[in-house]
């Protein structure tokens, strides 16, 4: 004899609806969260870069000042050995130099403003820096070299880089001020993605814990007790069935057999009373 399988849609609608549910909201979750962490990371990128072109100024400033520093001191001195700072510096001016090119890159204002202060450098270092040097290896002539040096074409040079240097330093903190926001802007939604998230999450879960509690755990519960009074002997009851579904069929079909047994109980009493009349009359 073949039986039909139960339905179970009901439960299961239930069921893979909660899980999808929890789904979806993990996966936006998740996506809200890896699309902030990108934009936090490009702005923490982008400050970075940013503090690194700050340093790479500074360090064009002092590799000048220390060119400058050693010229003097060989001016004065005449020792080849002061001249270290000014051959140090150089080396320096042009690490300086290629960083802050790869740290601008295409950004016409700043290239021409770096472009500006190479050249005063270049120009100080040409003109003033080795023409000096080289008059002041003959003693004799170490008091025009002196003069060269403090003719003030150098400090025209030195305070055109300087400004080139000042004007790029100066865009770049406007720069800095909007990176600083972004970044707080970035770490703030990064922080609600997660937490939204994380609390939708939750209360998804508590409202389908609700939900199950109330279509599925309540009606068992009642149906149990039900179960328990017919296992007792009771056979007057019926169960209320208040939901639908896979509960409520169990319900219905509890109570179609309790009326099954309530109404065979009653012919077998009736069946017992004739036999027992019956009895009676053949004594």
């Amino acid at each position: 004899m073949q039986q039909n399988m139960p339905q179970t849609l009901g439960l299961n609608r239930l069921l893979g609806g909660a899980i999808g549910v929890i789904a979806l909201v993990s996966v936006l979750s998740s996506g809200a969260v890896l699309i902030t962490g990108d934009q936090l990371r490009e702005a923490t990128d982008a400050r970075s870069r940013s503090n690194q072109l700050i340093r790479a100024l500074d360090n064009f400033r002092a590799a000048m000042l220390n060119q400058e520093t050693g010229l003097r001191g060989y001016l004065i001195t005449g020792r080849d050995g002061s001249l270290e700072p000014y051959r140090t510096g150089r080396l320096a001016l042009d690490e300086a130099i290629d960083r802050l090119r790869s740290l601008i890159g295409q950004d016409p204002e700043r290239t021409r403003l770096l472009a500006d202060a190479v050249a005063a450098a270049r120009s100080w270092q040409t003109e003033v820096g080795e023409v000096a040097i080289r008059i002041a290896a003959d003693p004799a002539k170490r008091d025009e070299a002196v003069h060269i040096e403090a003719n003030g074409q150098g400090k025209r040079l030195f305070d055109t880089f300087r400004e080139r240097l000042a004007a790029i330093e100066g865009l770049e903190g406007a720069v800095r001020t909007a990176l600083a926001e972004r970044v707080v802007r970035g770490e703030r939604n990064e922080s609600v993605a997660l937490w939204g998230g994380t609390l939708l999450t939750l209360l998804i879960c508590l409202g389908i814990g609700v939900a199950i509690n109330r279509l599925i755990v309540q009606p068992l519960v009642r149906v149990m007790s039900f179960v328990e009074r017919v296992g007792e002997g009771n056979l007057s009851d019926q169960l209320e069935v208040r939901t639908g579904g896979e509960v409520g069929r169990l319900g219905v079909t509890l109570n179609a057999m309790v009326a099954g047994l309530s109404d065979l109980a009653r012919t077998n009493r009736a069946a017992t009373a004739d036999l027992n009349a019956a009895a009676a009359e053949i004594r």
